[in-house]
């Protein structure tokens, strides 16, 4: 597989002035959130959230957006490194008081809930800058506590993907994790190959059985291949059942067991790549795919480009596709597991 800045490709001017943009716009920036209260909000069971990134893009409003489509689930993107081992939004917006936990709590308020995503393929992660494994699940903790949160997604990319030491070293915080946090959720998202995937996936999944970890999901993002004109509904259905097979071989699984612990995280539209569309009957036809094998997580990125594209916006911010706005949500939030 060409490897490629995925979905998460962006600079840090990109950032700051996508978070200026926020701050100037938001009325929740200027509303000092308070600390997460106890919620009925619905369980983070069936993930199906699609990522939301406050730093650039555009980002809509969540509460309208579960208004408009009925959704009630979101991946919040990305928890990163300080420089460090502390965990900071986007590795530079505080953990708690800003525009994210006041989106969070307003998501929580309207009966929603939310997937802390952590990684991504740009910026600084808590896996390579965390010098242990005791040290990582401590920071991912830190995140849980501060918004007693039910589900976790480790988007784990470019570097610290491709290290074996780093891979382990997430395994093994996560396997604390779980040990500490009952009834929690947890799903690894990673690229892939359009049969399945790579040698460093199959690593990653091997290390988690080994390691006797109950990772909830093993999502794969199908895109991104680098091959020209695909068809990507197809490689996506093909990349999945590959995955099954790692998850199935790696833990003593059977086929129909396997896919409940597999999931996929697509991309809406025109890919990072020449040649690569994702059509809203293309991800329909992934979410058929997805209840029929009952997939533990299908997602997407992103819904900041969940709309067409106008005048003066570029690919962060649409799907750069002839569509409605928040068609690929409208579609997963039908999605039930």
């Amino acid at each position: 597989m060409r490897i490629l800045p995925r979905h998460h490709r962006r600079t840090l001017a990109a950032a700051a002035t996508g978070l200026a943009a926020v701050i100037a716009t938001g009325a929740a920036a200027t509303a000092q959130a308070t600390p997460p209260s106890p919620h009925t909000a619905a369980a983070a069971t069936g993930q199906t959230g699609p990522y939301l990134y406050l730093g650039w893009g555009s980002p809509p409003k969540a509460t309208d957006v579960m208004s408009a489509t009925g959704t009630k689930q979101f991946t919040m993107a990305f928890m990163l490194s300080d420089g460090g081992c502390a965990p900071k939004w986007d590795g530079s917006r505080a953990l708690t008081g800003g525009t994210d936990q006041s989106t969070i709590n307003a998501i929580r308020a309207a009966g929603g809930e939310v997937t802390v995503s952590f990684g991504g393929w740009s910026g600084n992660k808590l896996g390579e800058k965390c010098s242990s494994a005791s040290a990582l699940a401590t920071a991912y903790q830190k995140v849980i506590d501060a918004y007693r949160l039910k589900a976790i997604d480790i988007d784990i990319e470019s570097t610290e993907f491709e290290n074996a030491t780093v891979r382990q070293r997430v395994i093994d915080a996560l396997k604390t994790v779980k040990q500490k946090n009952s009834g929690i959720k947890v799903y690894v998202t990673f690229g892939t190959t359009t049969t399945g995937p790579d040698a460093n996936g199959t690593d990653l999944v091997k290390r988690g059985a080994t390691a006797g970890v109950d990772v909830d999901g093993w999502t794969v993002m199908p895109f991104d291949f680098g091959q020209g004109s695909v068809d990507m509904a197809a490689a996506t259905k093909s990349a999945v059942d590959g995955l099954k097979n790692t998850v199935a071989s790696a833990y003593g699984l059977s086929s129909d067991a396997a896919y409940r612990k597999v999931g996929f995280s697509s991309m809406n539209g025109k890919t990072d790549v020449a040649g690569e569309t994702v059509t809203l009957a293309n991800f329909t036809s992934m979410i058929s795919y997805a209840q029929s094998h009952h997939l533990a997580r299908v997602s997407f990125w992103s819904l900041n480009r969940d709309r067409k594209c106008g005048s003066g916006t570029d690919g962060d911010a649409c799907s750069g596709i002839n569509q409605g706005t928040y068609d690929f949500t409208k579609a997963l939030a039908g999605y039930t597991g």
